[in-house]
């Protein structure tokens, strides 16, 4: 028998939920899923309950409308990715559309709050605001996301077929 035999060949998904839910079958995607849930969740937990010293639901609001000048729809949206996101990468569900809004959210985080104050974190008080690497950082991991998918053990991969 040839190894290509023995190998299974896969068709592509050939519908749009198909390719939005197909993933690589490796562990790196499912790594990074998961470490960026666990980073990701304090932050929206912080916005929408309050929790870890954040300011809740009607805070985050009000930072948003008021000072950021966001629509109440938009600023709404934001919160409620950033606290549910987390959950279902844990799950693996919609992984590439919760990559997506995490790349956008921080996109506009790094433009609209975090440029003024450079690259680097406040890491010593020193500046009036943080930088926007920690940004960076969830772009890169959220973008890789967004190309393969959730990796294995992931509710995406069962939903395409994919057996890992």
């Amino acid at each position: 028998m040839t190894s290509q035999a023995l190998t299974k060949q896969v068709s592509a998904p050939t519908t749009l939920i198909g390719r939005l839910l197909a993933t690589d079958h490796s562990l790196a995607p499912t790594v990074l899923r998961l470490t960026l849930a666990l980073v990701m969740f304090p932050h929206g937990a912080q916005k929408a309950l309050g929790w870890f010293g954040g300011y809740g639901w009607n805070g985050t609001m009000g930072f948003l409308t008021g000072q950021i000048g966001m629509p109440s729809p938009a600023a709404a949206l934001v919160i409620l990715l950033e606290f549910l996101g987390p959950l279902l990468l844990l799950a693996g569900l919609g992984t590439r559309a919760i990559g997506l809004g995490f790349v956008g959210i921080m996109l506009g985080a790094i433009t609209t709050v975090h440029a003024e104050h450079g690259f680097f974190m406040n890491w010593f008080g020193a500046q009036k605001g943080e930088g926007y690497e920690y940004h960076l950082l969830v772009i890169g991991a959220a973008a890789a996301l967004v190309l393969t998918g959730g990796g294995r053990w992931s509710v995406d991969g069962k939903l395409a077929g994919n057996r890992a």
